[in-house]
This record gives C-alpha cells, structure tokens and sequence, in this order.
C-alpha cells in the first residue's frame, strides 16, 4: 500500500509540475522560434534545446522529494540553472512582445506580421535576450557557489555590558536538497568555523526534500560549535516535503538546539541573556508560532534575541519588547528583478539592520539558494553579526 502511494505521488508531480513547465517550454517555443520566423533547422535546434531543458527541470524539480538525490541531483542541477534561463527568456520575451504591441498600436508598418523589418527586429531581440539570460544564469550560478562572510556592528541599548562584542554567526536558507548537497554544506561549515563566533543561529530553510533522501547533506552541521550555543529554528520549507518535527528532530541529534516556540538562557560574566525562537510565521497547526509561548517564564530584566525565520515576525516581537530579531527567508530577492516583488510582501529592509519600534531587525539574504542554484544582485552570506552595548 505504501509503495502503491508514493508511486502515485510520483505520478501525480510528474503530470503537474510536467504540464506547467512544458506549456512554459512550449510558449517560449512560440516566441524564439514561431515568431523569429526560423527556418525548418532553427525550429528544430530551439526544440531540442527546449526538451532537454525541461526534462532536466522536471527532474531537479522532484530530486530530493520523489528522486534519489545520488542519480537525481546531477542532471537535476543542471535542470534548475535552466530555470533560471527560462525565467530570463520569459522576461525577454515579454518585453519583445509589448514592444510590437507597442509597434502596431502606433501603426508603425514595421511591427506588422509579415513585414522583413518586423521579422529581423524579432530574430536579433530574441537572439540578444538568449545571451542574456544565458549569460546572467551563469553568471549567477558561479556567484551563489561562493558564500563570503560579511560583518555587521549592532547596537543594543539592553545588551548587558558583558555581552558587548559578542558575535552572532548566522546560517539562513541553506536550501540543500535537489541541487545543493553535503559538499555545499561543508563549505559553509568551514566559513563559519574560520569566523570563530560566540554563537551560531540557523533561522530556518536549511533544506528542500525529505529526511531520508536529503538528511546526509546536512550532516556536517553536526561540526558547528560556538561558546554560548548553536541555535535554529523551523523555516517555511521544513514543512513542505516531509514532517517539520521529523526535520527538526534529526537536527538534534547533529547537535544543534532547536527552539520550538521556547527560550533558553545563556550567562557571560554572570550576566544573562535570553536566546527565544519561534516556528515559521505560516506554520500550521498543531505547532503554529507562539511568540507568547517562546517568551513565557523569562526574567524580564534580561535582553532577548529572537530568532525567526521570516521578518513579518517583527511586529509582533516589538510589541513584546523583543531586543534584538534575527531573520532570513526574503533571500534579498535572489535574482534581479525579484526583489521589487519580495518587497511588495515585507515592509522592513529584504537585506540588512531596521527597526521595529524597539526592536532591531536584522535579515540576512540566505546563504543557499531555493529553486535555480542561482543569486543575480543579491550574493550569499553568512552575516557575522558583532553585538555592541550602546
């Protein structure tokens, strides 16, 4: 019965996620080579191209979820770079498109069908959008292989004096599964541990997949260590493949101190300081976030430092007197023009320090990346964050 259906799963992520990327493939087939009026040859060479794209999206699309990540992955992340190109063309395409629409309203003879000036004008536009989003994707896909540690100062007024230039290491949007793996994770391991912090955080979204295909790949998290703890806490994505407290779960058995709608405190010099995380703002019930919950029996006289996966927390972390909210999730919008869309969703800064009334925000934009293995405009990061008493 099991194996009857996770077959039928398999089935049904086939025919959905394989009809909506093909009518997309077969759209841009309309574009880049109906309408650039290719001969027999260039029709035939845009449709190869185009199937082979969206045979390795579909895979990259189901790798970590329905397929092995060991044979999956290869082609899978070739499939998801391929996105990114698709997404570009689209964009491309679309401005052609309202360009000519511009061009017949205007009555200009040369956006007619038919016309040989109409004709040269789609075939250069569509050959100048190819490169560019070709070019943009790799470009982006060699930038989001290359994580950097960046340093922020943030000033507490309740910080207590021992505490002053703590640093905070932050692991947000780790993302591995149908593209990135182990090797990925290793390297951000490495980067942290070279930063020698005072604490760790992981704000959530550290996979897309399930236990059991992708729970090796973040396996060298169990490494991570730091002086007063390495906190996380669920992200959106945990909740997607498989059971969020199968995730969490498994990450404490790597080591690692996840915060289920609670608090814990840590001591410097006698002095105390609450680290409080809560699960994903849209998690479901029965485990919702509870920021009551994570803030119950603390001494009030203690700062706090909220760690949640998405911004929109921040809010309500003001209203409770929240010090200090460490969040991911907003990627700094991952990939140009992404951002403008992001930002229509969160009020706060995507990238970066802002304040929540009494509250100081702090997002990171990830260090993985979700969906295409690609980051154009918003490079990853793993923030240093040096905690200063003001």
């Amino acid at each position: 019965m099991y194996c009857g259906s996770v077959g039928a799963s398999v089935l049904i992520f086939l025919l959905v996620v394989g009809a909506f990327l093909g009518a997309v493939h077969y759209w841009l087939y309309r574009r880049f080579a109906r309408a650039a009026e290719l001969p027999r040859g260039g029709r035939i060479a845009v449709a190869a191209v185009l199937s082979a794209g969206w045979l390795l999206a579909v895979i990259g699309f189901g790798s970590g979820t329905y397929f092995a990540t060991s044979w999956a992955r290869p082609p899978g992340y070739v499939g998801m770079v391929w996105l990114s190109v698709v997404f570009y063309l689209w964009l491309g395409a679309v401005l052609i498109a309202l360009l000519l629409l511009a061009g017949r309203l205007l009555r200009f003879a040369a956006a007619r069908p038919g016309d040989r000036r109409r004709r040269v004008f789609v075939r250069a536009t569509s050959i100048l959008t190819a490169t560019v989003a070709v070019g943009a994707s790799i470009y982006g896909a060699i930038v989001a292989q290359h994580p950097r540690a960046t340093h922020t100062v943030v000033e507490l007024p309740g910080l207590p004096a021992e505490f002053d230039g703590t640093r905070v290491a932050v692991i947000a949007d780790l993302h591995v599964g149908p593209a990135l793996g182990a090797s990925f994770t290793q390297k951000v391991v490495d980067l942290v541990t070279a930063q020698e912090p005072d604490m760790i955080v992981l704000p959530g979204d550290l996979i897309d997949g399930t236990v059991a295909k992708v729970g090796a790949d973040i396996e060298p998290l169990s490494a991570l260590d730091a002086p007063l703890g390495v906190y996380a806490v669920s992200g959106n994505h945990e909740y997607y493949a498989d059971d969020v407290n199968a995730w969490l779960d498994y990450w404490e058995t790597l080591g690692l101190t996840v915060l289920r709608n609670e608090h814990q405190t840590v001591f410097r010099d006698g002095a105390a300081l609450d680290v409080a995380g809560v699960h994903d703002y849209d998690a479901p019930e029965p485990d919702p976030a509870d920021m009551a919950a994570a803030l119950e029996g603390r001494n009030p006289e203690n700062a706090v430092m909220l760690v949640a996966h998405q911004p929109l927390h921040s809010s309500e972390a003001a209203a409770n007197g929240v010090d200090l909210q460490i969040s991911g999730h907003t990627h700094g919008g991952q990939m140009w023009p992404f951002h403008f869309a992001v930002k229509l969703v969160h009020d706060t800064a995507l990238v970066g320090l802002d304040q929540v009334g009494p509250t100081t925000l702090y997002t990171t934009s990830g260090v993985g990346a979700w969906g295409p293995p690609v980051r154009v405009g918003a490079p990853p990061e793993v923030p240093i964050l040096e905690l200063r008493s003001r």
